[in-house]
Formats: structure tokens, sequence, C-alpha cells
């Protein structure tokens, strides 16, 4: 694949979209679209239907497939001898407390040449890539190529709607080639394709010491303390330097790929002056973030400090997001925790463990043929900057579930997120060049790829 030669057209043919790409995420950021949250329904559907109209403006053949979580996926179609899937999603996290914003989170808000807004870069900023994509390749003469474009409505949530729809109707997203656009680059201006996902699970933890809160006068001291009991239960799942370690599971696993620099992942991270990252010298950010499991405590539930009152607290419960890396089964490492805590929880205290939306990590290969194509691809839509490849600690279970579908397919990861687009919190943004040349990418891979 020569992709230099049509280098330059389509760059010309993505940047003369500027204006519609702005335009067509301003209007996608202006939806609320969080999956099956009640006060979000109207935005949900709208930006539903918003993904329906911009597909059938391309000229696909589109579908709206209701799901069961109620968050329809769209999937625009048009035929050919080989077909690649292209996939976002439309949904979003919620934008939590607007004072944490320094601008409205559904206004489009340029601060410093980058573009504010919940869902600029996840997942929103890669939907309005596809479509940049797919115009340029309209306007150079088009593909031989078929093409699938999923749009999912609750990602963020889960999927399960998504995963449903594949197993009841696979044959709407058979595909020779699969590109996930929900990653990014690993830094700004550097291609990149993400080659491995972790698995994981939610884990919730409830620990019981008392009948009821008693007076911490007169029992203090002797009563077990719920909250202490549980602090110290989840204390167990870290070492002294902060590494998870789970009983019967390895905590070891080393990275062999592309490093990441820990002055780039402190930054990265926003990690504040003065504090340490886990791990030793020896503990690179890379394998701790990539390869080896992670307890994250998402939530802890005691008396909160505006309602404390002077008594032992009878109950405490926690939330664990687990992360499981490739090589591993996600349900044996739930397994491990479950009987780990078990194992640790002092006094006689009465533990309840419940875990749920389990599922596996994902590698894949980058030596097929289509893939090494989009690395070409990549690499010319950054004027010669090599592509690299790296792991992600993140989770994308649709990309297990597909190729379980469709073993024969290849599959990538890419997109237009990176480090600062600070993705799930506060002042989320995206570099607009990094959708330009994203789409660029892609569009030199969809008019130029032969299988």
């Amino acid at each position: 694949m020569n992709v230099k030669l049509s280098a330059a057209a389509v760059r010309a043919a993505v940047e003369k979209q500027q204006e519609q790409i702005r335009q067509d995420l301003t209007e996608l950021v202006a939806f609320n679209s969080v999956s099956n949250e009640p006060q979000c329904e109207a935005d949900h559907a709208a930006a539903a239907n918003w993904v329906a109209a911009a597909l059938e403006k391309l000229g696909l053949d589109v579908t709206v497939y209701e799901t069961v979580d109620n968050a329809p996926t769209i999937i625009g179609n048009r035929p050919g001898a080989t077909t690649v899937l292209l996939y976002s999603h439309y949904d979003v996290v919620p934008a939590g407390d607007p004072a944490a914003w320094l601008s409205d989170p559904f206004t489009l808000t340029e601060r410093d040449g980058r573009w504010y807004g919940r869902g600029t870069a996840d997942c929103k900023g890669n939907l309005v890539m596809h479509l940049a994509a797919l115009r340029a390749v309209a306007e150079l003469g088009g593909t031989d190529l078929g093409i699938r474009v999923v749009i999912e409505g609750s990602e963020e949530r889960g999927g399960e709607g998504l995963d449903a729809l594949i197993a009841e109707r696979p044959e709407l997203f058979a595909a020779d080639v699969i590109l996930i656009a929900d990653t990014g680059n690993a830094a700004l201006g550097t291609p990149t394709l993400t080659t491995t996902l972790r698995g994981g699970a939610q884990i919730d933890v409830r620990i019981d010491t008392l009948r009821a809160p008693v007076h911490s006068g007169g029992f203090g001291g002797a009563a077990p303390d719920a909250t202490a009991t549980l602090i110290r239960v989840l204390n167990t799942l870290f070492d002294a330097h902060g590494r998870t370690a789970i009983e019967g599971i390895d905590c070891t696993g080393v990275w062999e790929g592309q490093p990441y620099p820990r002055d780039a992942f402190r930054a990265d991270a926003g990690v504040l002056d003065g504090v340490e990252l886990m791990g030793t010298s020896e503990d690179q950010p890379a394998d701790m973030a990539w390869m080896r499991p992670a307890i994250i405590i998402t939530g802890f539930t005691s008396t909160p400090v505006a309602e404390a009152v002077n008594a032992v607290p009878a109950s405490a419960s926690a939330r664990l997001n687990l992360r499981v890396p490739p090589g591993m089964e996600a349900a044996d490492v739930v397994d491990a925790v479950c009987a780990h805590l078990r194992n640790n929880v002092p006094y006689g205290a009465q533990l309840s463990v419940h875990p749920f939306e389990v599922f596996n990590p994902f590698s894949c290969d980058t030596e097929g043929p289509a893939v090494q194509a989009l690395s070409d691809a990549l690499t010319a839509a950054y004027n010669g900057t090599p592509t690299v490849t790296v792991g992600t600690g993140g989770s994308i279970p649709l990309c297990t579930k597909l190729m379980e579908a469709f073993p024969g397919a290849e599959l990538a990861l890419f997109g237009v997120e990176e480090p600062l687009t600070t993705i799930h919190s506060a002042n989320e943004s995206v570099a607009p060049e990094e959708i330009r040349d994203i789409a660029i990418a892609e569009a030199l891979f969809l008019l130029n790829y032969k299988k």
C-alpha cells in the first residue's frame, strides 16, 4: 500500500471540512446523552436521531435497532466485497458537578486551541471523525470496500444492548476489518495503535458488625467499628508500596512494548507534586497500568461527615473496580479477590461480596495486512511520524465480543483521544488537529486498502 501518493489529496479533502467538523461536534456535544438516566432520555434519543440522519446524508442504508437496554444502536451500510466496520458511540458519562467545569459541559467551547465539552473526545469526537473520513472518501471517488458503520448508545453503561444484538443478529456486524475508534494516541501528535485492553469487574463489598450504631461514649473501643473494619480489609489488597496484591494471583506482569515514561505518566494522570507513584523504582507505569491486575476503590459508603454523630458505625460498604490484564481470565481473578477478602476479614465481622459486570481482557494482532495498512496510513497522516503501539488499562468489552463472533477478522483500536483529553472528568477536551489527522488516516485506509 503506497499511501504517500494520495495523502496530500486526502488532507485537502479533510481540511476543507474544518467548519463542518466543528459544527457536527457542537451539535453532538449539546446532547446530554447519558444512557438510561431518566432526566437524559430526551437528549439521548435526540442524539440517536442526529446520528441516524448524519449517516443517511452520507448515502448509507441506515437502520436504528432498539436494544434490551433502551439505548438504540444505529447501523449504516454500503455493500462491498470486503467489509470494513467503523465503530464509535454517542452516549457519554455524566458531566458531574457543573462547578468543576470552566465552561458549560454541553456547549462546545474553544480555549487555547482545544475544544471543551462532555464527549468531545469520548466518543463524539471519534464519531465526527468517522463522518469526516467518509465525506473525504466520497469526494475523492469513493471506495470499493463495503462500509458498515456501527454507533452504539450505551457503551458507558456496559453495552448490554449491543452485546445482546451481536448475539441475536451477528450478521449485522459481519466484517473483514473492524476499526474501533474509542482510544487514542500515546501523546498529542504521535500516531498510535492500541494492542491490549484490560478486562475487569465491579465488586461491591459490605461489612456489618452491629445490629445498629451505638453510642461511641458507652461502647466505643470495644464495639467493632464497621468502617474501620472495612478499611482494614481493603488495605490487605495492597502491599507496602501501594501495589495491588491478590492472594493466588500473579501481580508482577511486565509490559514489553512502548514504555510509558514516569514523567509523562505523572503529567497525564495529574499526580500532585511530592506524591509518589505506586510501586518501587523497578515497577514501570506501563507494567502497573497495562499488564497487572489493579483494584481501585471507586466508592465508599459510611456516615457522611456532614451527618456524623458520636456513634460506632454498624455497617460500611465499598465498590471496587477490578482491572484484569491480558493472559488472565477475569472470572478467575474475581474469584480470587472474593476469596482474599473472605480470608482477611478481621474480628469475625460479617462480610458480603457481590461481583458483577465481569468481562475478559483483550489483545489484538498487529501483523495482519489491514492493521499494517492502517499503521501506514496513520504515519502518512502524521507527516511521516512512525506509528507506535501501546496498551491501555481501560476496557472495551465489545472487542472481545466481535472477535468471538468473527475470529477471521482483523481488529484495530485507535482514535482522537490522547492524555490531555481527560475523558470521564470535568473539562474534557479534544485537539481539533487530532480529529483532522485521524480522519485523514481513516480515509487513506478506506481509499487504498485491498484485501
